[in-house]
């Protein structure tokens, strides 16, 4: 679609919106049928189905009885907006999804709904609507009222504004409501919000409403932007093509007939110039000093927010740094073990890997998620204090070298305890120190029982002992699997946490596989995996222990231990 036509269905849809906002909803069902009508005769069924999603939203609110057909036309325009993969048509029909059910007085349901418009409105928003839908977002959690944005007062403008930024940390999404609500406040056609980059004295900005970009970018001595942030002047033009001042280049390229521009410099407290504001084509007549003294206004909540998001995203920026920095350290430590004991080594990866397993089932948050994965990454740590003759015999070990070997979940915690960070790595800590402790106290090194083990410690213990028996060394071969999920069904509420055993069972086999082919060179086969995915673990155990199993049995059990063995054919 070129910039012509999306304009002239801006057009046509903001019309519409209109009469809907003004309850004319006769009006509204008449247009939308005239603009589906035509939109289907060319073929625009991204369209179409935003006039269903209208119309629907459009009968509801004429007639609350409609409450039931307006969902199943909902449900129709949405599998249209799925099938032809249409971002804008998906975002207008989770915000009409979210308005009923908004009008319903379902605010759970109306609030899921609007997140999802927000979200489809991020990929693709070139019905203007992002801006409007953040301000719903938050308008519904704060209680209070609200219509379709077509018109608006000037004071009532400055209070949507100042709410609909307040906390807003997305710089994206920040630029997208200022701008849009700034249009609508200004009466305008179009709004762009330029940020100033002093270290590459540019402008820049992700949005340019009604114009397709990604992000606009060009030197700080080039365009009407560029001027009223080098001057710190306000540019009014009331006839750009008279005004030597405005570059017609773009509209030649869009498509777009500019007519009036106000060009205004953003700055904050300091009265430092940090951006500008440009706003095209006033819908009524020229821009006036009114019009100035809002954008003015307009302009100091919006300096504060852009301040702040800027420095929270200097400050994402700094900890993503922070983070892979203390990431690569960590690995680097596991790394060191790899090469001490070669025996085992890419034990601690496969530990990681399981745990993150039992971590995503249980579905624990992504803090606990990176705490339980940094601590199986580093739960041998402390084996880097174990004599070589000890930690590299290949043969059994003695009873005097096997206590020696138990000393290496204390020096574990003795390492990790001298890293002084913050009040998570101390739970890094304690969970790596933690994986040899057993469910009835008889583990080591603190003999720790029970629920006083902690969560992670116990998830560890589940996948330290696993991929122990599971993984071949040069003095023994894999246990056989049946005999390995006997040992965890065994040690279920001794050794282990009888409900982490069981979640581990219950993984999908093809899950498990995939660690196990983490040192192996087979390929795993696309109809292999889609067959395990149907069976777990304990699926695995009962099919080969099961008396007369018939040859379908037989085969999955071989397919599992085929990947299992890791042996080529």
């Amino acid at each position: 679609m070129d910039q012509m036509e999306l304009r002239s269905n801006q057009k046509i849809l903001q019309e519409i919106l209109g009469l809907i906002e003004s309850k004319k909803y006769k009006n509204a069902h008449k247009k939308l049928i005239e603009a589906q009508n035509t939109f289907k005769s060319e073929n625009l069924n991204g369209e179409v189905s935003i006039c269903m999603s209208l119309m629907a939203l459009s009968d509801y609110l004429s007639d609350k009885s409609n409450y039931k057909n307006s969902l199943e036309l909902l449900k129709d325009s949405g599998n249209l907006a799925k099938i032809i993969r249409h971002n804008s048509a998906k975002m207008f029909n989770e915000l009409v999804l979210g308005n009923i059910y908004y009008s319903e007085n379902d605010l759970k349901l109306a609030l899921l709904h609007y997140n999802n418009a927000k979200d489809y409105g991020l990929l693709g928003d070139e019905y203007e609507m992002l801006g409007f839908i953040v301000s719903r977002i938050k308008q519904i959690k704060n209680g209070m009222e609200y219509t379709f944005p077509t018109k608006s007062d000037p004071l009532v403008s400055l209070v949507k504004i100042g709410r609909s930024i307040t906390a807003q940390t997305d710089i994206n999404v920040l630029l997208r409501v200022i701008a849009e609500e700034t249009k609508i406040a200004m009466q305008a056609d179009r709004c762009t919000v330029f940020l100033f980059d002093k270290d590459k004295n540019e402008l820049w900005s992700k949005i340019a409403l009604g114009i397709d970009s990604e992000e606009i970018r060009f030197p700080v001595d080039k365009g009407l932007a560029g001027y009223v942030v080098r001057t710190g002047e306000t540019v009014n033009i009331t006839d750009a093509y008279n005004d030597d001042r405005f570059n017609p280049d773009v509209d030649k390229t869009t498509g777009y007939k500019t007519t009036t521009i106000l060009c205004m410099p953003i700055k904050n407290n300091n009265q430092e110039i940090i951006g500008a504001f440009q706003v095209l084509n006033k819908l009524n007549g020229v821009f006036t000093k009114n019009d100035e003294d809002l954008l003015i206004a307009i302009g100091g909540s919006a300096s504060i927010a852009l301040e702040n998001a800027q420095l929270f995203e200097q400050q994402k920026e700094l900890y993503k740094e922070q983070k892979l920095l203390f990431e690569s350290f960590i690995n680097t430590l596991a790394v060191s073990i790899d090469a001490r004991d070669k025996i085992t080594a890419g034990h601690s990866t496969r530990v990681k890997l399981y745990s993150m397993l039992i971590v995503d089932t249980l579905n624990l948050d992504t803090k606990t998620k990176e705490i339980i994965e940094k601590a199986a990454t580093l739960h041998d740590i402390g084996k880097i204090g174990i004599r070589d003759s000890v930690l590299q015999k290949e043969g059994k070990l003695t009873d005097e070298e096997y206590k020696h070997i138990q000393e290496h979940v204390k020096i574990t915690h003795n390492i990790l305890e001298q890293i002084c960070t913050n009040e998570d790595f101390k739970q890094i800590s304690e969970i790596a120190c933690s994986h040899h402790e057993k469910y009835d106290g008889t583990g080591y090194y603190r003999h720790l029982k029970g629920e006083e083990i902690p969560y992670g410690g116990r998830i560890l213990a589940v996948s330290d002992v696993f991929d122990a028996i599971t993984s071949k060394r040069h003095y023994r071969d894999k246990m056989p699997i049946v005999n390995v999920i006997d040992i965890l069904l065994k040690g279920s509420g001794s050794h282990f946490d009888k409900n982490l055993v069981d979640v581990f069972l219950s993984i999908p086999t093809n899950k498990i596989v995939n660690v196990f082919l983490t040192e192996s060179h087979i390929k795993f086969k696309a109809k292999d995996d889609k067959i395990l995915s149907k069976y777990n673990l304990l699926d695995i155990y009962n099919l080969a222990t099961k008396e007369n199993p018939s040859e379908d049995e037989k085969n999955i059990v071989s397919l599992f231990n085929y990947y299992y063995e890791g042996k080529q054919e």
